[in-house]
């Protein structure tokens, strides 16, 4: 075991927070004193966590009118942020760039974390920490980047070169580790693992192994067969017709018609493949379109040949290392520690890692800079001399009022027309266009991962699934003083992801009723699922659900990624650069609006360029 993984909750506060206090104001006692709740180390139901949302829901769907004070409650802001994710930290970062260091800016964010989306999870496991991600997961095509962002990147400490060497690409490899897919009982008739020769973004599968490797799945001889032909290629190769003719039929029908229309698979088949890539686009094969899953590497697709679209996919395209342990939340807090750097100690992209924030230092009184949490907005107006905004929030049950001479709205976008009546209509139409794709990201601590190594898996398919249709090991990502775990016997992280979809329903209306599940859910319903998930796949090497879970880390986003104009739903000419969210983004006087729904787009870098254009409108 390395010496490197032996952090213990004291030894973290010892070795790590108090030995970095000389970017402080504070002595190390008095920073054992301010030691109090922190939530990141916070297990159960986490994401859009009990207590962040109940506010907004009393505004949207029960038409609660919060008493707005008659007075000012506090000072005037030269800039007030809705919203203290990846957004919001960069709109109040540009914003102190471009007008100084002594402009007053104030974050307000509804959860107990910043960060938004990108949330840090921390478990502690004999003596052990363990850190991983529960939402924005990467920092995907760092080189693609707008020049502002990767500025951004500069500015804040974060230099994406050194993943090539923190980040290990032949971890799996070298232990033998690849894909496997679980057929449950519940959906199959008897639990079976097996490996996964239907390919994915981690291992491709050998064609010499496909048909003895299906002999063990709990299918039909006829979809053995066909799925054999289709991922042999000698399915649906369409080469009677020309690219633009092929190009034209697949961006018209969907994946999961492709599959059984075209390819001549049973239906039994198409359930298998239809939810391989819902981590990666939010919703399923059936709302997707074959050119989509094309260009997304869905089972079957390669054979397609679509030689004037990949004459255009770049050569160079980056590996997916960018990643802090913590995903994006490294990200987050290397903008917070940019802004209030007393609150982050430390001073590089690789000892934040192993940074406690004190929170108590993020809404300082001293401070130009102050990020309040648990704090939901519930009226944003022009004042009447229309040079400044008010902005009302809920705090504790609390009712306050503040002003700030401009405002960014950095929110969830679909809140903005229920807490801003100054919105226009045909603005607040454009806004209510899209939706949230909801999504789960699951972490499991475990005692070891002996059962993944003697089964031979890093990573898990699982078709036909209300739950987790994919777990594995996290990524193998060592920074700083932190040691990504080199031996099954030590603990680790298994990260699970559930996307919620309805067969059947229209794109939107699959995500309306994925986000309505998910409120409905208990952590208990959760945690039924991933130990019945667990115990089924994993107990034939060795793994005990009682002995060997340590704790479990639900986060929750009912609201999860931004929506992006999908061919089978949107009009053709709807995408990053034109579409309804332009439209919705439209500057209000002294407010404006920056989230990655407002650039349909829902990586960091959407949300960093849309921060940037909100500062601009305001200071331009």
């Amino acid at each position: 075991m390395s010496d490197k993984l032996k952090i213990s909750r004291r030894d973290f506060m010892n070795g790590v927070a108090l030995s970095l206090t000389a970017g402080t104001s504070l002595s190390p006692l008095e920073l054992l004193a301010m030691e109090g709740p922190y939530p990141p180390a916070l297990t159960g139901l986490r994401g859009s966590h009990p207590g962040s949302i109940e506010v907004a829901h009393d505004v949207v769907w029960n038409g609660v009118k919060y008493p707005r004070p008659s007075r000012q409650t506090e000072r005037t802001y030269d800039l007030v942020v809705v919203g203290g994710g990846i957004s919001g930290l960069s709109a109040a970062l540009f914003y102190r760039q471009r007008v100084g260091p002594d402009a007053k800016i104030l974050i307000l964010d509804n959860h107990d974390d910043f960060g938004g989306h990108a949330k840090r999870n921390e478990f502690i496991v004999d003596g052990q920490t363990l850190i991983g991600h529960g939402g924005s997961q990467t920092i995907e095509g760092p080189s693609h980047y707008s020049p502002v962002a990767r500025q951004l990147l500069k500015d804040v400490g974060i230099f994406t070169d050194r993943f090539y060497e923190y980040y290990d690409q032949e971890y799996f490899a070298k232990r033998k580790l690849g894909s496997g897919i679980w057929f449950s009982n519940e959906a199959y008739g008897k639990d079976v693992l097996a490996p996964d020769v239907l390919g994915s973004y981690f291992d491709k599968p050998d064609p010499a192994t496909i048909d003895a490797t299906m002999d063990a799945y709990p299918i039909s001889d006829e979809s053995r067969l066909a799925l054999s032909e289709l991922l042999k290629g000698k399915r649906a190769r369409l080469s009677d017709l020309s690219d633009a003719k092929k190009i034209e039929l697949l961006s018209s029908i969907s994946y999961r018609s492709f599959l059984l229309e075209h390819a001549g698979m049973p239906v039994e088949v198409a359930d298998m493949l239809s939810d391989v890539q819902l981590g990666l686009w939010g919703t399923g094969g059936d709302v997707l379109s074959v050119l989509e899953a094309y260009e997304s590497g869905f089972p079957g697709t390669q054979q397609l040949e679509l030689s004037s679209i990949d004459n255009y996919r770049s050569e160079d395209d980056e590996p997916y290392i960018f990643h802090f342990p913590d995903g994006n939340a490294g990200v987050a807090r290397s903008i917070v520690r940019q802004l209030l750097p007393d609150a982050v100690p430390g001073r590089t992209m690789e000892d934040l890692v192993t940074s406690r924030v004190i929170y108590d230092l993020l809404d300082d009184d001293a401070s130009s800079v102050r990020v309040r949490l648990n704090s939901t907005c519930v009226d944003v107006r022009h004042a009447s001399d229309e040079k400044t905004v008010d902005v009302t929030y809920v705090r504790n049950g609390d009712t306050s009022r503040v002003r700030g001479k401009h405002v960014v709205l950095a929110c969830y976008n679909r809140m903005i027309p229920h807490i801003c009546n100054e919105v226009p209509e045909k603005q607040a139409e454009a806004i209510n266009y899209a939706t949230k794709m909801p999504l789960v990201y699951i972490g499991i601590a475990v005692r070891n991962w002996q059962a993944m190594s003697n089964l031979g898996y890093r990573y898990i398919y699982v078709p036909q699934t209300r739950l987790m249709y994919r777990f594995m090991l996290d990524f193998p990502v060592s920074m700083g003083d932190y040691w990504y775990t080199q031996n099954p016997d030590e603990p680790a992280i298994l990260h699970g992801t559930v996307v919620p979809t309805k067969l059947g329903l229209p794109a939107r209306e699959q995500c309306v009723a994925g986000q309505r599940q998910l409120y409905e859910m208990s952590f208990d319903d959760f945690e039924r699922g991933i130990v019945r998930q667990l115990d089924g796949s994993l107990s034939a090497g060795g793994f005990d659900v009682e002995r060997d879970i340590a704790a479990i880390t639900v986060n929750r986003w009912p609201h999860g990624y931004a929506w992006e104009y999908l061919q089978l739903s949107d009009p053709p000419e709807f995408d990053r650069d034109n579409g309804p969210h332009v439209d919705g983004r439209a500057q209000i006087g002294r407010i404006s609006i920056a989230n990655s729904d407002a650039s349909a787009y829902a990586y960091a870098n959407g949300a960093i360029d849309a921060a940037d254009r909100a500062v601009n409108e305001q200071i331009g």
